[in-house]
This record gives structure tokens, C-alpha cells and sequence, in this order.
């Protein structure tokens, strides 16, 4: 049962089929104060102790409004988003190796402005890049807040008792790739993408505002990004994470509920040496749209401490 909901409430996010962006000649202009690269972009707000705010599959930066103004007060809040989300340019992302070419970009970043030890935090696919990060440059992440993200994500395809790999997963996910990508330059129906959209978030208000994100997305950035998440396994590597994780999950009563997900987060997480759960009722996987003041509640207490 967890697994199906979960996978309706979690992997839409990874496998966004109303995507039907503008082409990219339409992409929108990168602010002047934001750093740009080959596979993200930094937009840097504030001033104070480094916090690097990641977003997740097909979102930009803007998923972050509700917290980095605040934070900007008391940090300098680094804003990444991912090329070819946001309307813009996908740059190096209409290649495969979206996910490592992000980790190498965010390590350059680190390295070059000085931020060994920032916090990081990272949602849905932002979460795994997070913890990929952390994994390949220990000294770049002092600590890591996950929201709503898992070590493999394609647990949620499993059958219950499966101990699914990336090699039984990758013929579908490969098949989910080409899917979304055809969809680039093709606006779904209303109804389709309500559809697609479904769960994700409970209020009218959060719905309205990832819908916008996901149709401003590159579908092909979308469909490669979602296929390499689909086939990372870092269950292997969770137990040689020392960096501090914070975990934020969601739960409502239509399901998960907190009994469910719970358990379910603790056994995904369960190899990690350090890892401190934080579940946020009444939301669904984009907390902070959901549920803004329990997130930034969240949030200040993970910067805390």
C-alpha cells in the first residue's frame, strides 16, 4: 500500500509528463547576479554563513520563495537551478550525465567561493544530488537536509519484498526517458495535466504553482534527468555519509499517513550513521508549498544546530 501511494505522490515529480515547454529560444534570461555554468546556474542572496538551496526535478529556484528571503537575512543563500528548467537554457543538459555534471558544477562552486562545510539543502532529485555531493566531496557539506527524497528512488517501483536494482529498473525507465521527452514543445490537455500533477501537493495554491514550473521545464532535460534518478543506487554508499542528515518527509491522513511513512523513511534511511527525522503533516511532496510555516520551522532548527 505505501509503495503505491508513495509512487503516486513521489515519482509523478520524477516523471512529469505534462511537461510541454516553450522551445529553448524562448528561454528566459539569466539574472545578472546569478553565476552561470554548463549544467546549473547560482543565484547568491545575503550575506552570513553559506546555505545552498537545491530544488528538485523540473523545479527552479523560485521553489525556495517561502524560506530565502528570510534566510538572506542572517546567511548568503545560494540559489541553484538546474539548465533547462525555470524556461531556461538547458545548456549542457541535452547530453546524459545531468546528475554528475551537477555534483562536479556544485563542487567547483564550493571550492571556488570558499564554502567547505555549507549547509545543504536539497529536494526531491535536489536531495539525491545532495547526497551524491556529499559523498564525493565530504569537506563541501558540513549538513544535509533531504526533503522528500530517497537513497534510490526506485524502491517505489518494486513490488513489495523486491529488491530491486537499476539494472531491472533501467529498460522501463528508459522507456519512461523517451515517453517524456516527445512530449517537448507539446502542451498537454488541462486534464492531463491535472492528472500528472495529482498528489503531489494538496493546496489549490501549491498545484497552480508547480504546474507553472513543470510547463516552463525542457521535457528533455526532464526526461534524461528523470532517467539517471531512476538508475542511481546509493543505498551502497549510505553508511559511508558521515555528514549529518536531516530528513524532512511528508504525511496526510488521505496517505501516507505518519504510521506508513515513517517506518517506511527509517528503513531507507536505516544504513546512514547519522540521521535525524522530521515529519510534516497535512503536506505532500513539496512541503514547503504545503506546509510553509512547519517547513521554515524546520528549516531554522536544522541551521541551528
Amino acid at each position: 500500500m505505501i509503495r503505491r501511494i508513495l509512487f503516486a505522490a513521489l515519482a509523478t515529480a520524477s516523471i512529469p509528463l505534462i511537461l510541454g515547454p516553450q522551445p529553448a529560444a524562448a528561454a528566459i534570461a539569466a539574472p545578472a547576479t546569478v553565476t552561470q555554468m554548463g549544467h546549473i546556474s547560482v543565484q547568491a542572496i545575503g550575506k552570513g554563513s553559506p546555505v545552498i538551496l537545491i530544488p528538485g526535478l523540473a523545479s527552479p529556484r523560485a521553489v525556495w520563495d517561502g524560506v530565502a528571503p528570510e534566510l538572506a537575512r542572517t546567511h548568503t543563500v545560494y540559489l541553484v537551478q538546474v539548465n533547462g528548467f525555470g524556461g531556461d537554457d538547458p545548456r549542457d543538459n541535452l547530453t546524459p550525465g545531468i546528475l554528475d555534471g551537477v555534483v562536479a558544477e556544485l563542487h567547483a562552486f564550493v571550492t571556488e567561493h570558499k564554502l567547505k562545510g555549507a549547509a545543504v539543502v536539497g529536494h526531491s532529485m535536489g536531495g539525491l544530488v545532495s547526497m551524491m555531493l556529499a559523498k564525493a566531496h565530504p569537506d563541501d557539506v558540513g549538513k544535509l537536509m533531504i526533503v522528500d527524497s530517497l537513497p534510490y528512488f526506485a524502491v517505489l517501483m518494486a513490488p513489495p519484498g523486491m529488491d530491486v536494482t537499476p539494472a531491472m529498473v533501467e529498460p522501463q525507465a528508459a522507456k519512461m526517458r523517451d515517453q517524456v521527452a516527445a512530449n517537448y514543445g507539446k502542451p498537454l490537455s488541462p486534464e492531463a495535466v491535472a492528472a500528472q500533477t495529482r498528489g503531489l501537493a494538496l493546496k489549490p495554491e501549491s498545484i497552480a504553482r508547480m504546474t507553472g514550473w513543470a510547463a516552463a521545464a525542457d521535457a528533455r532535460v526532464t526526461a534524461e534527468a528523470m532517467y539517471e534518478d531512476l538508475t542511481t543506487d546509493l543505498r551502497p554508499d549510505m553508511a559511508s555519509i558521515q555528514t549529518p542528515i536531516t530528513l524532512v518527509y511528508p504525511w496526510n491522513a488521505a496517505g501516507p499517513t505518519k504510521e506508513m511513512a515513517d517506518p517506511f523513511y527509517r528503513k531507507q534511511y536505516a544504513s546512514a550513521p547519522h540521521v535525524t527525522l522530521v515529519g510534516i503533516g497535512d503536506s505532500a511532496h513539496f512541503v514547503m508549498l504545503d506546509q510553509p510555516d512547519a517547513f521554515r520551522a524546520a528549516l531554522a532548527a536544522f541551521l541551528a544546530n
